[in-house]
């Protein structure tokens, strides 16, 4: 079964690192030349992976703009939009009319709670997998599961602490802040599952709350629905090596990974590695620029 057939991406035109809304940003000058490249090396590939792109040019003054994954939770006809930390609200108006003009019908959720569309919600066949606690609320998260159908398996990651072990603050966002700051920077699917197949994600258990940890031990394994490949810290977190799209066939995602990589090529699977660096500096990576429309 494949999946991410068709995704929405818009350019790296008005990317920046300007304000930092979350730990990655360690160096506020971006050449958008350099991002634009590594853009079309994403898109690229996953044209060649066999996925359809509809592009929309991204929202001017948006620096995060880039992010399309963020900007709404698809399934079918539905999209469940986002709602964004406060640099990024501008994004929230364009998304919704671009989704409405791809024929999508929108079901917000209610007032006052956060929600950081794909980037904190990844399907795996009928399961959800869910992160709250930064960028999503798990009211949120229980809403879009309902809403879509899923079976929604909450999680929650690590937070970003300071020097007394307290957790950081942002202090451009105003929210609490994680190195995975959404789960798709700590957990990837790779397979929904199908025919008798089980499904498959690729996830780094260190970055998850050892609550999380032992959900995830639970629904995954050996002779269940759904097999996992566990991913090492410094992958997830140096090389966001969780930060794919999968076809199911085809793996796309960055090149410093080579673990992971070779844990996919031991299943089977193509993988495919564009070179990104400078669209990192804004903390996200090649899922995040893609949301999937399927």
């Amino acid at each position: 079964m494949k999946i991410n057939q068709t995704v929405l991406m818009s350019d790296a035109l008005n990317f920046s690192a300007e304000h930092p809304i979350n730990p990655y940003y360690f160096d506020s000058k971006t050449d958008t030349s350099v991002a634009q490249a590594e853009h079309d090396s994403i898109q690229s590939a996953l044209a060649s992976a066999g996925v359809t792109i509809i592009e929309v040019p991204s929202p001017s003054e948006s620096q995060d703009g880039v992010y399309t994954a963020n900007w709404a939770l698809v399934r079918g006809n539905k999209a469940i939009p986002a709602r964004l930390p406060n640099v990024r609200k501008a994004e929230e108006a364009y998304a919704r009319e671009k989704l409405l003009e791809l024929g999508k019908e929108l079901i917000e959720v209610p007032e006052g709670l956060r929600f950081s569309g794909q980037g904190d919600a990844l399907a795996c066949g009928n399961y959800l997998f869910c992160g709250s606690g930064y960028r999503s609320d798990e009211a949120a998260q229980e809403f879009a599961a309902n809403t879509l159908g899923y079976d929604r398996v909450q999680l929650q990651t690590i937070p970003q602490l300071d020097a007394s072990d307290v957790p950081v603050v942002n202090p451009t966002s105003g929210w609490e802040d994680s190195f995975f700051y959404d789960i798709d920077l700590a957990l990837s699917i790779i397979r929904h599952p199908s025919d008798g197949q089980p499904g498959l994600i690729a996830y780094c258990p260190e970055a998850f709350t050892e609550k999380s940890q032992a959900i995830l031990a639970e629904v995954t394994g050996d002779g269940k629905e759904i097999e996992a490949i566990h991913v090492s810290l410094t992958e997830a977190r140096e090389a966001f090596a969780c930060n794919l799209v999968s076809t199911g066939e085809t793996v796309v995602m960055g090149n410093g990974a080579p673990e992971l990589k070779s844990a996919l090529e031991s299943r089977g699977l193509t993988v495919l590695t564009p070179h990104v660096r400078e669209l990192s500096k804004g903390g996200g990576y090649i899922r995040c620029t893609s949301l999937t429309l399927d």
